[in-house]
C-alpha cells in the first residue's frame, strides 16, 4: 500500500507538471479554435521563450522581468511569423502545417547558435525559496506557484473569453468566422491578435518552465508532443479542454514516472487513443 505522504508529493508533481502543460496548451488550442491552424512551432516558442527569460533572469535577477520579456520577444517573433508568412497561406491546412514545422526548425537552429546545446535552467535566486512543510510532507513553493500561477492564468482566459467584447468576438470567430466580418471586425487582425496571445503563453510557460525543466535543444518537440495529446483529449479549441487535459495527462504522467517508468509514454498515449476511439471530437470539443 503505497504511503499517504508518496501520495501526495505524486498528486502535486502531476499537478505542476499539468499547470505547465496547460500554459503551453491553452495557447496551441486557443490558435487551433480561431484560425483552424496546428501550430507546430508553438515548442518552439516556448524554447524561445524559455530560453530569453533564462538570460534576462540571470541579468536582472528578477523572474517577472524576464516574463514580461520572454512575452515581448516572442510576441514580436509570433506577429513576424503570421503577418509575413501565415497570411500568405491562409486557409491551406498542409502549407500552414508545413510553414509552421520550418519556422519551428530555424527557430531551433537560432536557439542553438545563440544560446548554445547545454541545458539552462533559471538560477535559484529567482526562484520562491523554501517549501511547504504539512507532517512529513515536504514540497517546494515554486512548483506551488506554477499551479497557482495556472489557475490565475486559466480563470482570466475564461473571464475574457465570457465576459468581454474580445472574448466575444472570439467566441463568434470560432463558431462563424463570418460573424467576425459582419459586426464589422478585421478578421485578419483578429487571427493575427489571437496568434501572438497563444505564442505568449508559450513564453510564460517557457520562462516558467525553466525553473522546473531544462531549456536544451529538442525540448520544443518534447513539449509540443505533450500539449498535442493534451488538446486532442481536452478538445482541439476549448480552454477548458486543455485544462481537464492538462491535469490528467500530468498525474498520469507522475504516476507512470514512479511506478512504471519503463510504460511511461504508453501510458500518456493510452487515453489518448481511448479518446480517438470512442470520442475522436476530444472530452470537450464539437464536431465540425
Amino acid at each position: 500500500m503505497p504511503e499517504p505522504v508518496f501520495l501526495a508529493q505524486q498528486v502535486l508533481n502531476g499537478l505542476s507538471f499539468g499547470a505547465l502543460l496547460f500554459l503551453l496548451a491553452s495557447g496551441l488550442t486557443l490558435v487551433f479554435g480561431l484560425m483552424r491552424i496546428v501550430n507546430m512551432a508553438h515548442g518552439a516558442f516556448y524554447m524561445l521563450g524559455g530560453y530569453i527569460g533564462v538570460v534576462i533572469a540571470t541579468l536582472t535577477g528578477n523572474l517577472l522581468v524576464a516574463v514580461i520579456a520572454a512575452i515581448v520577444a516572442v510576441g514580436v517573433t509570433a506577429f513576424l511569423v503570421e503577418v509575413v508568412l501565415l497570411r500568405f497561406v491562409r486557409g491551406q491546412e498542409m502549407p500552414e502545417v508545413l510553414l509552421t514545422i520550418g519556422v519551428s526548425f530555424v527557430i531551433a537552429d537560432l536557439c542553438l547558435a545563440f544560446f548554445g546545446g547545454d541545458p539552462q535552467n533559471l538560477p535559484n535566486s529567482v526562484r520562491i525559496p523554501g517549501a511547504l512543510a504539512i507532517g512529513d510532507l515536504v514540497y517546494p513553493w515554486y512548483r506551488i506557484f506554477v499551479i497557482g500561477l495556472a489557475v490565475a492564468i486559466g480563470v482570466a482566459l475564461a473571464l475574457v473569453q465570457s465576459r468581454t467584447r474580445v472574448g466575444a468576438i472570439v467566441r463568434a470567430g470560432v463558431d462563424d468566422r463570418e460573424i467576425i466580418s459582419a459586426m464589422g471586425v478585421n478578421i485578419r487582425w483578429v487571427f493575427t491578435g489571437m496568434f501572438v496571445v497563444g505564442a505568449a503563453l508559450a513564453a510564460i510557460g517557457g520562462t516558467i518552465g525553466a525553473g522546473m525543466q531544462s531549456i536544451l535543444p529538442g525540448v520544443q518537440n518534447e513539449v509540443l508532443l505533450y500539449a498535442l495529446v493534451v488538446i486532442i483529449i481536452g478538445g482541439l479549441g476549448s480552454v477548458a479542454g486543455a485544462a481537464v487535459g492538462s491535469v490528467l495527462i500530468g498525474l498520469i504522467d507522475a504516476f507512470a514516472k514512479a511506478w512504471i517508468p519503463e510504460l511511461a509514454y504508453f501510458t500518456i498515449f493510452l487515453p489518448m487513443a481511448l479518446v480517438l476511439v470512442f470520442r475522436p471530437t476530444g472530452l470537450f470539443g464539437k464536431a465540425a
